[in-house]
């Protein structure tokens, strides 16, 4: 499929996921690059993300069965997964941006209409320090993420995303790649990212990703 034809089916699943989570009364949020599309950034060419609480995950991934879903229990411990024909949907519960997902971060989540449907929608900050934390050797595409950071450019809190992402050092290569390119200033080398990089919000509790993270961090230092 073409990328109008993908973000077209990526769309239609996002409405009758929905829909089906709202029957079964499973809170949600809109994750992914669908979010950063519904926030004015590039057409979603990926798979759909929603962020829930992981009690509510079976529960979740029966309701969109029920719809006519295919549901898959992968060996990851974070997710769950559903394919509606060719899209693929992963119910997340635990991520390296905000750790556990929990019933109260998705009662704070800003409510954004997508698609003409109210929901909650995560913050750009947390889905990109997600994404950047996920960056590996192994795992080394910043195409993706300078099409949102461009188009997303003045929305961004660039200081509280390279605080919470300066533990690793492929994503601070990326903003090294944005500042060559003008999206973001320069940093100075005076630079130290404060002890409380969550913009006066709980840290996230340490979980297997975020330990994950850490030894990845700490291995590839000299």
């Amino acid at each position: 499929m073409g990328s109008g034809q993908t973000h077209a089916a990526i769309a239609a699943t996002l409405r009758k996921a929905t829909a089906a989570l709202r029957d079964a009364g499973v809170p949600f949020m809109l994750s992914g690059s669908f979010a950063c599309w519904a926030r004015g950034g590039p057409r979603s060419q990926n798979d759909l993300d929603l962020m829930l609480h992981r009690a509510d995950a079976e529960r979740a991934l029966a309701a969109l069965e029920s719809v006519g879903m295919r549901g898959e229990h992968p060996p990851e411990e974070w997710l769950l997964k559903a394919w509606d024909d060719e899209v693929m949907v992963d119910l997340i519960f635990e991520s390296l941006g905000v750790g556990e997902v929990t019933p109260e971060m998705i009662e704070r989540a800003e409510r954004m209409s997508v698609l003409a449907i109210s929901m909650p929608v995560m913050s750009i900050e947390d889905i990109l320090v997600g994404k950047l934390l996920a960056i590996s050797e192994q795992k080394l595409d910043y195409g993706p993420l300078l099409e949102i950071a461009r188009s997303l450019r003045e929305s961004i809190d660039w200081s509280e995303v390279r605080a919470r992402i300066h533990a690793s050092p492929y994503a601070r290569a990326f903003f090294a790649l944005l500042a060559e390119l003008d999206v973001v200033a320069p940093l100075s080398e005076s630079y130290a990212p404060p002890a409380r990089p969550y913009a006066g919000q709980p840290r996230p509790p340490r979980t297997r990703l975020t330990r994950r993270m850490d030894l990845r961090a700490r291995d590839s230092q000299p």
